[in-house]
């Protein structure tokens, strides 16, 4: 199985145009891009990654149904192989989510596009026992991994939270790569010996995913490592 590493154009605003930051990309080595609508004509941007060979993932936030479905039409326009969404409130009762969630699914089965639900604080998928009740409730659910961010709502690695993550890695088919710790969404340096323990830990979560699609016979894993512009960068 193929993993493709796409790269966000989060931290790339020095960067001047769409183009740019594509030729950036492809001269750095990734497959793609990930990142939401771009400012131009859906017809311009496909033109675009085809000549520099890279595919796309769009990225969208939608608090509740109505504007999900807007977002998701209007970046599916775009072409993406898969979209992102930072979907709902960490607010929501579990009714109200799940109605949301109906919808998502339906927007995603019309329009044929695979829909990944990031695990992200203040949404939806902010925690893990949320997380899991939403994936026991709709099975087809696909999940995008960012445990960065359940590290900072549980003040953990995780550890008694051992049983959703089996099943959140168990539903992700896409993965945002950083390292977090108990107090914050990104490690200074992750490469620092003092964050051994740390990578490690998230390593062995993302290889659980890897083995997860590989099992289920998909032909690739995409994987979007990031590491954030200030305020997440530690100034």
């Amino acid at each position: 199985m193929q993993v493709k590493i796409f790269r966000s154009v989060w931290g790339l605003e020095n960067l001047a145009g769409a183009e740019e930051r594509l030729r950036y990309i492809k001269e750095a080595g990734f497959h793609g891009v990930e990142g939401p609508t771009p400012s131009m004509q859906p017809d311009q941007w496909q033109q675009l990654c085809k000549g520099y060979g890279l595919e796309y993932i769009g990225m969208i936030t939608a608090a509740d149904a109505g504007t999900f479905q807007r977002e998701v039409e209007r970046v599916c326009a775009y072409g993406p192989i898969l979209v992102n969404a930072q979907g709902g409130l960490d607010r929501m009762g579990f009714r109200d989510g799940c109605r949301y969630l109906l919808q998502a699914l339906k927007v995603e089965r019309e329009m044929g596009i695979p829909i990944a639900h990031e695990t992200h604080r203040g949404r939806l998928l902010y925690a893990p026992w949320v997380t899991v009740q939403y994936l026991e409730e709709f099975p087809e659910l696909k999940v995008c991994a960012d445990f960065s961010h359940w590290c900072v709502v549980c003040e953990s690695l995780l550890q008694p939270v051992e049983e959703s993550l089996e099943v959140a890695c168990d539903h992700a088919v896409h993965i945002h790569a950083r390292v977090g710790y108990e107090d914050g969404p990104q490690v200074p340096d992750p490469r620092a010996p003092e964050y051994e323990p740390y990578l490690s830990r998230f390593e062995s979560w993302w290889d659980q995913i890897y083995q997860a699609r590989k099992a289920a016979g998909a032909p690739y894993l995409t994987v979007t490592p990031e590491y954030g512009p200030p305020p997440y960068l530690h100034t």
